[in-house]
């Protein structure tokens, strides 16, 4: 059995609906399983207080998480064309698995959602991978053999891509929830190649 960890955060529910869209994906493929974890809110609430199970949706990620999935999905909405606070602050706590090289040639990919189509999908997208190539991860996008990259009127990159609306009000499109769903298939038949 080989596990895809679908590791996000997301604000306003759109990068969750591609995250089950992408767990769909891994799922389609014999022997894999998706699972589903997210990161708390950075705030100036001392982390010690904090809740440390979320009221709803996907559990908490940890560092054992993380070491023992066979690949990674990391999904965050773009901010100012970066990745959300919260997966930085998570993801800046992973040095024990980089000094052990415990993600060393693990496959990953990276999904987005913005507000609009110019919101910074590609550097938001970037900006997730850097960690990961340091990690010495193997990072994956989707290639133009899928056909709705080519169709696509909302996405916008060759990587799971998703726009919002100003009001996050946009539900996923056909296309976006192929895009993502076939980002989880790869990543989990490239888990059982290597």
């Amino acid at each position: 059995m080989k596990t895809v960890l679908i590791l996000y955060y997301s604000r306003h529910g759109s990068v969750a609906k591609m995250a089950q869209q992408l767990a769909r994906g891994v799922e389609s493929v014999p022997d894999s399983v998706a699972i589903l974890r997210t990161v708390p809110e950075v705030s100036e609430i001392c982390e010690a207080v904090a809740d440390s199970i979320p009221d709803n949706g996907a559990p908490y990620v940890t560092l054992e998480d993380l070491k023992a999935c066979d690949a990674l999905a990391l999904g965050s909405p773009g901010r100012f064309g970066n990745m959300a606070a919260p997966l930085k602050h998570f993801l800046e706590k992973t040095s024990s698995l980089w000094l052990s090289g415990s993600l060393v040639g693990k496959p990953a990919g990276v999904f987005t959602s913005t507000s609009s189509l110019h919101g910074g999908q590609e550097s938001t997208l970037l900006s997730m991978m850097l960690p990961l190539l340091h990690h010495g991860m193997l990072i994956t996008g989707l290639p133009y053999a899928e056909a709705d990259l080519i169709s696509t009127q909302s996405g916008g990159t060759p990587i799971a891509s998703h726009v919002a609306g100003s009001d996050n009000s946009r539900p996923l499109t056909d296309e976006e929830r192929r895009l993502c769903s076939a980002l989880g298939k790869r990543l989990a038949q490239l888990a059982h190649k290597l």
